[in-house]
């Protein structure tokens, strides 16, 4: 059975930077799209950012542009989360999941619920 594990979270303070890590195991991550999404206290899960299966395209949540990349190192079957000049507003729990149909990463990452696999989560808090 497949499995995603997330890790690299922690406590930073604003305009601090964070990479989060997506480990696959069980299934190679090669034929699957990636997508990080995150939960903060009180409010619903939203899509962060999403990378299709080719890595041709991504996608970004308007608020993270500029700050957040995602990318994947197929050598190590990860996936991740460059996360730069984080802000308050990013507090949540981040989690991964993975995706092997062939719906476009707009809608992976709009609310999709068709996800092979999911991660646990790491958490993530900015503050000073």
């Amino acid at each position: 059975q497949g499995q995603l594990v997330e890790s690299g979270g922690g406590l930073v303070q604003p305009g601090g930077s964070l990479r989060l890590s997506c480990a696959a195991s069980g299934f190679t991550l090669d034929s699957y799209a990636i997508g990080w999404f995150r939960q903060a206290p009180g409010k619903g899960r939203e899509g962060v950012s999403c990378i299709s299966v080719s890595d041709s395209s991504t996608y970004y949540l308007n608020s993270v542009k500029g700050r957040f990349t995602i990318f994947r190192d197929y050598t190590k079957n990860t996936a991740y989360l460059q996360m730069n000049n984080l802000k308050p507003e990013d507090t949540a729990v981040y989690y991964c999941a993975a995706d092997s149909a062939p719906v476009t990463i707009a809608t992976m990452c709009s609310g999709y619920s068709g996800m092979d696999y999911w991660g646990k989560g790491t958490p993530v808090t900015v503050s000073s």
